[in-house]
Formats: structure tokens, C-alpha cells, sequence
């Protein structure tokens, strides 16, 4: 899954990636957490000028899609991630996957390997980005829910698939990764049906991601600071029982 992620790129860089008109100012961002806004990328409806293409726009929304059927979104759960698998079968997500798929920009994302249940070995959290840096762009789905009084929320979720060799030992899943040269046919929902994209949704290439040990800061949102994507030793980190372990050593040798 993709439960946490981070995009630190200028709007420059976001400029010339995506081919945007224009894009507003925003901060780095290193702990990105559901239900926060996102900026994402969609195709306009309208044809840039001189050209058959449509253009792109960016623009903000809440991370965690709420479908249009939903009636009180207080009592639904927050779908922040969509299976490709299936996302075209699921009610929640058939529509947007047919008229609203995104791109989500990130500069990586975090994940965890969380140890078996019993186990002393400590969860570790993992910071995953582009071994050759850049701009990731998640494949995303778009939904727009409409209250009762008129008002409106746009919401998204990111598109995950079975992980690579080089995430597998982490997570059995990952974020689908679109590629710069398919950005026109993923966000084409005019003349690109869902199983004309469906070649898309499958894992990057296995030297596309590095994988970094780091600290448990990240688990808290508060913690929004670059020190997140520092490195750790793994080895440095125990579970609560080794530490209480240690602890208790007073440094003599015993035979039980």
C-alpha cells in the first residue's frame, strides 16, 4: 500500500515534467498522511491552443476518495489506496478508473516491514524514492462528492499493484508508477478506456526504486521536518522486549 509519501520538487520542476500552464507555489512537504490535501495532476477538457492535446492542470485534494453515491462520508472508510488490480470491478472506483484517472507527483514514499506477530525484531520504516532522483508521478483516481446543501469535496486515491523484487522483502505492494511518456494515454479518458491503460498498472522496473532505513519519526504526522528521510542503522533499532532485555544485563555472564 501507499500510507505515507512526500513531494519536496519545485514548481518548476513540476512545470517541465508534467507540461503544465501554470502551478502555485507550495512548500516542500516530507510527511504527506491520508486525508491531508495533495496536489495532483488532471487533463483539462479544454484542447490547448494550436494543438489536439488537451493540457494539463494541477490542483488540490483530499487525500482519501469518497464516491458520488456515498451519502454521509463520516461513515465511510477512508480509501486512500485502490487495488488495480480490481479497481475497475469495484463500485467505489469503476467510475473515476473510466472518466477521472490522475497523477499523483511524490518524491518517494515511506513504507513499513512490519515483522511477525511473536517476533522480537522491531518495524522498521522505510523511505523509497527514485534511485536516480526526480519526480515520481503515482498512478491516481479522482472523485468528486457533492453534499446535500451543493457543496463540494474533491477527493483521490493512489493506485497500488504487487510490489518488485527490490520492494517485495518490505511490502507485498507498491504505488504503479507512471511513466513520463504514458502521461497523455493514462490521464485520456476521452479515447483511452480502462483496459486501454490496463498495461500501465504493473510494477516499476526493479532498479527504479532505492530503498532507505529511517526512523520511526515519520509515524507521527506531527513530524514534518528532512530529517525523516535520514538514514538509520538498522541493527541500532530494537523491540520494547530486547530493549528491556538489555536493560536487565548488569554485565555478568549466566548460564540461564
Amino acid at each position: 500500500m501507499c500510507g505515507r509519501f512526500a513531494l519536496t520538487a519545485s514548481p518548476e520542476e513540476l512545470l517541465e515534467l508534467f507540461g503544465l500552464l501554470k502551478v502555485e507555489d507550495f512548500p516542500a512537504r516530507f510527511n504527506i498522511a491520508p486525508s491531508q490535501p495533495i496536489l495532483i495532476i488532471v487533463a483539462s477538457e479544454r484542447a490547448a491552443a494550436g494543438s489536439n492535446l488537451p493540457d494539463r492542470k494541477a490542483m488540490l485534494v483530499r487525500w482519501g476518495l469518497t464516491p458520488g453515491w456515498v451519502k454521509d462520508p463520516r461513515s465511510f472508510p477512508l480509501l486512500i489506496n485502490a487495488r488495480a488490480e480490481t479497481a475497475m470491478e469495484k463500485a467505489a472506483f469503476r467510475a473515476s478508473m473510466r472518466h477521472r484517472r490522475i497523477l499523483v507527483p511524490a518524491s518517494g514514499f515511506y513504507e513499513w516491514h512490519r515483522p511477525p506477530k511473536g517476533s522480537r525484531e522491531a518495524s522498521q520504516a522505510y523511505w523509497v524514492r527514485p534511485k536516480n532522483g526526480g519526480i515520481v508521478a503515482f498512478a491516481g483516481l479522482m472523485e468528486t462528492w457533492s453534499s446535500a446543501d451543493g457543496s463540494e469535496v474533491d477527493t483521490a486515491a493512489v493506485l497500488t499493484t504487487g510490489a518488485n523484487k527490490s520492494i517485495r522483502h518490505i511490502h507485498d505492494r507498491m504505488p504503479v508508477v507512471i511513466p513520463p511518456e504514458e502521461f497523455f494515454r493514462w490521464l485520456d479518458c476521452r479515447t483511452q478506456e480502462p483496459r486501454d491503460v490496463a498495461d500501465l498498472l504493473a510494477p516499476a522496473p526493479e532498479e527504479y526504486f532505492e530503498v532507505v532505513p529511517v526512523s520511526d519519526k515519520v509515524n507521527k504526522v506531527a513530524n514534518t521536518g528532512p530529517d525523516l528521510q535520514d538514514e538509520v542503522a538498522i541493527a541500532s533499532i530494537l523491540t520494547k522486549g530486547a530493549s528491556a532485555d538489555r536493560e536487565k544485563d548488569d554485565g555478568q555472564l549466566t548460564l540461564f
